[in-house]
């Protein structure tokens, strides 16, 4: 290896190299699923994307001659900051070869950056914010990744830990199919009297999510999401334009008999979110979605035997009653009756104890567990 150089992307060409470096990492292992190019770009776009409408971002390569070694995103969430009243800079989209050397080069250039902006702390991975890909994979390399999931190789967390970065919080992803729903019947039955018990003893109404009419349905999940998960660490509130950008990017991925409000006299308490695993299609597509990605994408999606349950939440009016029951017992029965096999429950803060707690009561498997780390900006 020669001598490494840390550039900062500054043109299309760079970024374009940036975009596309985690195929050099990734190339002979099964498990990992190549982003779209075109969302990565867009989610990279200052102009495009209202992230950065309260946020900075910058990206640098690390290269051993002319070719590409290492990538990292530096960036600032000024609601973060403002909300939790620190000085937190993110590092993210952080993809290196297996040498100590390129990553801590990588590190350094993005907390000299992050110091320049006022910053004392680097927290990552995160890919942009807490309401995107978070966390990396410490187990379960032999399993695929899931829709929206962060995967990496097993050394990346020596290449943390030896720069000096700390565990702040770990992430769990949980795993329940068919068979152990129905090896699990005691479980599945009492699901079923408590989902019905909580439904008449709370008024609760469930509801399927109205995607013909999504703009006004958009200003009931921010209501509840900005609501429901104000407490949790790390939490930031979405702007309304953050939300239609979202929701825009997810509407084609949407099955709606597997997304629900909680209503109570018509006012919404609750939300839940289920997306299929459409990464069994994005798997064929290699990042492509044109020409031909949008055939696969059509047809493919009717292959799709597997859902990520990626929200449920709650407004404090309405914590602990029940509710989160009432959304699983959806899900699963609908779920099942759809032809979905499996889900994946992710992710779920390490002490979430109503979440953590419902999880075990299903009987699912803590099968893969996501770490943020916090370094001190030295």
């Amino acid at each position: 290896m020669g001598d490494i150089k840390i550039l900062p992307v500054d043109n299309e060409v760079d970024k374009m190299r940036f975009i596309k470096f985690p195929w050099t990492i990734y190339r002979d292992d099964p498990n990992w699923v190549p982003p779209l190019i075109y969302d990565v770009r867009k989610n990279l776009d200052t102009v495009k994307n209202p992230f950065y409408s309260h946020a900075r971002i910058r990206l640098f390569l690390a290269f051993d001659g002319k070719f590409p070694v290492g990538r990292i995103a530096a960036i600032v969430n000024d609601h973060h900051n403002g909300k939790y009243n620190d000085k937190v800079g993110f590092v993210g989209y952080f993809e290196c070869i297996n040498s100590k050397t390129v990553s801590a080069a990588l590190f350094d250039a993005a907390g000299e950056w992050l110091k320049e902006q006022g910053m004392d702390t680097i927290r990552g991975p995160v890919n942009l914010s807490v309401n995107d890909e978070i966390g990396m994979l410490t187990n379960a390399f032999d399993k695929p990744a899931v829709l929206l999931m962060i995967y990496n190789p097993a050394y990346y967390m020596d290449l943390f830990t030896d720069y000096g970065f700390e565990k702040v919080k770990d992430l769990y992803a949980y795993y329940i199919d068919q068979k152990m729903c129905k090896e699990n019947k005691k479980a599945m039955d009492k699901l079923a009297r408590v989902s019905e018990l909580v439904s008449k003893r709370e008024n609760i109404k469930i509801r399927k999510i109205h995607l013909n009419d999504l703009q006004n349905e958009l200003l009931k999940v921010m209501e509840v999401y900005n609501s429901a998960w104000i407490e949790n660490w790390g939490s930031v509130q979405m702007t309304a334009e953050e939300f239609k950008y979202v929701a825009d990017s997810l509407k084609p991925l949407v099955d709606e008999d597997i997304v629900y409000f909680a209503e109570v006299d018509g006012k919404p308490v609750g939300f839940s979110l289920s997306i299929p695993d459409y990464n069994k299609v994005f798997k064929t597509m290699n990042g492509k979605l044109f020409p031909f990605g949008v055939f696969k994408l059509l047809f493919g999606k009717k292959k799709i035997d597997g859902i990520r349950v990626i929200m449920m939440g709650v407004i404090p009016e309405y914590h602990r009653k029940g509710i989160e029951a009432v959304f699983i017992q959806n899900t699963i029965q609908i779920g099942m009756s759809k032809g979905y096999n499996y889900a994946e429950i992710s992710w779920v803060l390490e002490d979430n104890a109503p979440m953590v707690q419902t999880a075990v009561n299903l009987g699912a498997d803590l099968y893969k567990t996501y770490r943020i780390y916090d370094r001190k900006i030295k």
